[in-house]
């Protein structure tokens, strides 16, 4: 079968679509049928080497996918050849064929397509811990989501306004703005033409919002600290603008007692049951429809390049897949 390989860290020009052996399934393994993987800005961070490879090099790429159980190892009780599954992690899923220990994947209600699987794994139970877990969301709070456009925003504005919070988020583009206001969030600030922190003083009437998710790092840094109110909290969850620099802890108390956060979804899906449990709370925010999933963009596997070059220059919005 083909995947993407990565044999050094660098640009999307790294990407080589290429053979590449899978292997049969060992014990507690099945080997799957990849019907579509998620694109992640996880994997622009491992293609760079900002995050280390856990296996070392060369690397496949890609943390969500989704597709059909081909095979079953030693073991495994719990599905059977058929069955559809989807994933978020290990790394690995940028091919056609994969791999994977068998207590890492979900069955997939037949009401959900196995593309909107692949697209929504990562992104949707992210959204989930954010909201459910990290800060629980309940009605009458205000949050503050950076990125509101993209995958995990468009997510997290629709299922925050159904927790019943004012949603207020940020985007690069009036285009973006459409998008966000479309998808659950009440105020929308585009942050090239407005001070968003102003914004957020101007709309909370100078109280501040109660939590800040974000996933923009380097260029929302410190200002979001300014749009929360005492004793709320900054949930920094991702860093596609840059890492931020080390700061003297003290600026969350001279900010208003402030609690900092930099979670990651796969702490909070560790365990079978806590993966189970987000998987199905996905899956039933969208099944009724306080959730819905638009893949905005697709593209073959092949040109997981592009793909890359699309994400990190900011072309893309929303959900987007790779065809195998």
């Amino acid at each position: 079968m083909k995947a993407i390989v990565v044999s050094t860290h660098g640009g999307p020009e790294v990407l080589e679509w290429r053979d590449h052996a899978t292997g049969a399934p060992g014990p507690g393994e099945v080997l799957i049928r990849q019907e579509a993987v998620g694109l992640n800005f996880i994997d622009v961070y491992f293609r760079t080497g900002l995050y280390p490879a856990p296996n070392g090099m060369p690397l496949v790429p890609g943390n969500e996918g989704a597709g059909v159980v081909e095979a079953i190892g030693e073991g495994v009780t719990t599905l059977k050849i058929g069955d559809r599954v989807a994933y978020a992690g290990p790394i690995g899923a940028y091919a056609q064929q994969r791999v994977i220990a068998a207590d890492r994947l979900v069955k997939v209600p037949d009401e959900i397509a196995l593309d909107v699987a692949a697209s929504m794994m990562l992104k949707g139970m992210t959204a989930e811990y954010l909201l459910r877990r990290t800060f629980e969301v309940k009605p009458g709070d205000t949050i503050l989501f950076h990125a509101a456009a993209g995958g995990v925003g468009l997510i997290a504005g629709q299922w925050a306004k159904a927790l019943g919070a004012t949603v207020i988020g940020t985007v690069g583009s009036a285009e973006k703005a459409k998008l966000a206001s479309a998808n659950g969030y009440d105020h929308v600030i585009n942050y090239r033409e407005d001070d968003f922190v102003a914004r957020v003083k101007d709309i909370t009437g100078s109280k501040g919002v109660d939590v800040v998710y974000d996933s923009v790092g380097k260029d929302t840094f410190p200002g979001s600290l300014d749009c929360i109110r005492p004793r709320g909290m900054w949930a920094s969850f991702g860093q596609s603008s840059g890492p931020i620099e080390p700061f003297n802890i003290g600026l969350l108390s001279q900010k208003g007692s402030l609690y900092a956060t930099r979670p990651t979804l796969f702490t909070y899906i560790a365990s079978r049951a806590e993966l189970e449990a987000s998987a199905g709370a996905l899956f039933d925010v969208v099944a009724k429809g306080d959730v819905k999933i638009e893949i905005n963009q697709r593209y073959p596997l092949a040109e997981a390049a592009r793909a890359h070059s699309d994400l990190e220059g900011r072309k893309t919005s929303g959900t987007t897949v790779l065809l195998p």
